[in-house]
């Protein structure tokens, strides 16, 4: 068992662990056509309801806690902007199963890989921050801003591609909507890293 001191620094671990196993399987899922919509999106909501948990965990534990290893306020926002990574990596896969997204292709690939590696990346930053070698976390904060620009510039050529050759105006919107959703995700996942700069600042 963790002692009462540790407990918040495990769940933020473990909320990032529940962040790079969501991506890699979004990732996946999207490699090729998706197949069962219905199954992924239900399978992405276990992912999303896992850091529900984890984030649930963490404010309880705060309400019951005088003394925390970083200030209360720093693990409040960094449980939110982590969560929202999760709800947006759900969102997504959502989005396939209400619009009827039945076909994958490389913009949607290349944004999957960059919301894996956008995890890796937290995950890393999150077992630093554990560690508190917090002047080690800047390099992984850097990496999370250059994947959100990347994303940005992937939403601009994928919009304009779909505006280029879309027939459908359905299909046009639908995968418009997929794509904008996708780049939101990224900059959750920028927020992140912002949270930590915040945390590495205050406490340098």
């Amino acid at each position: 068992m963790f002692r009462r001191k540790d407990v918040f620094f495990s769940a933020l671990e473990a909320m990032s662990d529940t962040i790079v196993r969501a991506a890699h399987h979004f990732a996946e899922r999207t490699m090729d056509d998706p197949g069962d919509l219905t199954a992924f999106a239900k399978e992405m909501k276990v992912f999303e309801r896992e850091g529900d948990k984890q984030a649930h965990l963490i404010i309880t534990e705060l309400n019951k806690t005088f003394i925390t290893p970083i200030d209360r306020d720093d693990i409040i926002s960094l449980t939110k902007v982590m969560d929202d990574v999760l709800d947006g990596i759900e969102a997504c896969a959502s989005r396939f199963d209400m619009y009827r997204i039945h076909r994958s292709n490389e913009y949607i690939r290349r944004f999957g890989n960059n919301l894996k590696q956008s995890a890796e990346e937290i995950r890393k930053a999150i077992s630093l921050l554990t560690q508190k070698k917090l002047q080690e976390i800047q390099p992984y904060c850097i990496r999370l801003n250059e994947l959100e620009d990347e994303g940005d510039e992937l939403m601009r050529n994928a919009i304009r591609e779909l505006f280029r050759n879309a027939r459908d105006p359905i299909e046009l919107i639908k995968y418009k909507e997929l794509y904008e959703r996708l780049e939101e995700t990224t900059d959750s996942c920028e927020d992140v890293a912002h949270a930590l700069v915040s945390i590495v600042m205050r406490n340098s």
